[in-house]
């Protein structure tokens, strides 16, 4: 279950601030055996952001690369996995580049992320991945012709540079990351893109019937994150930029509490919108606990 949470935030902040420098396909299904690559990105000539405004993770966006998000320790049979998505991926960059009688560049073949809470020494020396000059403590690079990086986000140092990977990091990692945020000037887009993500993300885990230790701390540090998204979005409420704030957050909730959103459920989403900030607040709430049958009929009273 912790697994599934947090894939879909880690794949809504990463989509949401790799959007503006290129194109994120997520659940990429590579060839061979079925398995899906988390988030393969690819930059644009034209960024419609400077990169350098998301520190480390702006670096990473610099070529195409596949993403793998682990808020767990992975493990050397989880990294092998991502290595062999890894290589399909090259092998199918490579056919195409055949058939089109080209050349392609090793430049151009994109790299692995894998960004873990944590890594194990052991993982790293089974790998032979070591930290070198270019890049931060907590950056572990393999041999060169793997173009596999291991990213343990709570080594990474405390800067405004790692800000937007530590925040996929776990415990007192993320927490101090989400503080962090909270401290960002108000105006800043990041920010408030960031906060958005995160009201998102407590909303989904008071969907789940149980949450584990660790999630009921982040449940803590989270709060204040909604907190502050809420004022804000309340304060936006004349302005057209609340539905679609609001839009996406029932969206998210739906999918989280019932797996999609069909045509049925589709059709609540005007009248929730249509709701004050009070009673659309206490609709949220109230959605985390129904069944879909319960959502249904007391919708209609509305």
């Amino acid at each position: 279950m912790t697994r599934t949470r947090f894939d879909q935030f880690s794949k809504q902040l990463l989509d949401e601030f790799l959007a503006p420098l290129g194109t994120v396909e997520k659940s990429l299904e590579v060839l061979g055996e079925s398995r899906l690559i988390d988030l393969y990105f690819a930059p644009s000539s034209q960024p419609t952001v400077d990169p350098k405004t998301l520190g480390m993770l702006g670096q990473i966006a610099v070529t195409p690369c596949l993403l793998e998000p682990f808020r767990n320790p992975p493990t050397p049979v989880e990294v092998r996995d991502c290595l062999l998505k890894l290589f399909w991926v090259h092998a199918d960059l490579q056919r195409r580049a055949k058939r089109e009688n080209r050349r392609l560049p090793e430049a151009e073949l994109p790299q692995l992320w894998v960004l873990a809470s944590s890594v194990s020494a052991n993982l790293l020396d089974n790998f032979a991945a070591t930290n070198r000059e270019a890049w931060p403590l907590g950056v572990y690079l393999m041999g060169n012709a793997l173009k596999t990086k291991i990213v343990a986000i709570n080594q990474l140092p405390q800067t405004e540079e790692t800000l937007w990977l530590r925040l996929l990091g776990k415990g007192a990692t993320q927490e101090q990351a989400i503080a962090e945020l909270l401290a960002f000037p108000k105006r800043d887009p990041r920010r408030s893109r960031a906060l958005q993500l995160l009201a998102s993300w407590k909303i989904t885990l008071e969907t789940g019937e149980t949450l584990e230790a660790e999630e009921q701390g982040l449940m803590m540090t989270l709060s204040q994150a909604y907190l502050e998204w809420e004022q804000k979005t309340e304060a936006r409420g004349k302005q057209q930029g609340i539905k679609t704030e609001r839009e996406t957050t029932i969206e998210n909730l739906l999918i989280a509490r019932f797996g999609a959103v069909d045509e049925q459920l589709a059709a609540i989403i005007p009248r929730l919108l249509a709701l004050s900030a009070e009673d659309y607040a206490q609709w949220l709430l109230q959605l985390a606990q129904l069944s879909r049958e319960e959502v249904l009929a007391r919708v209609e009273d509305i």
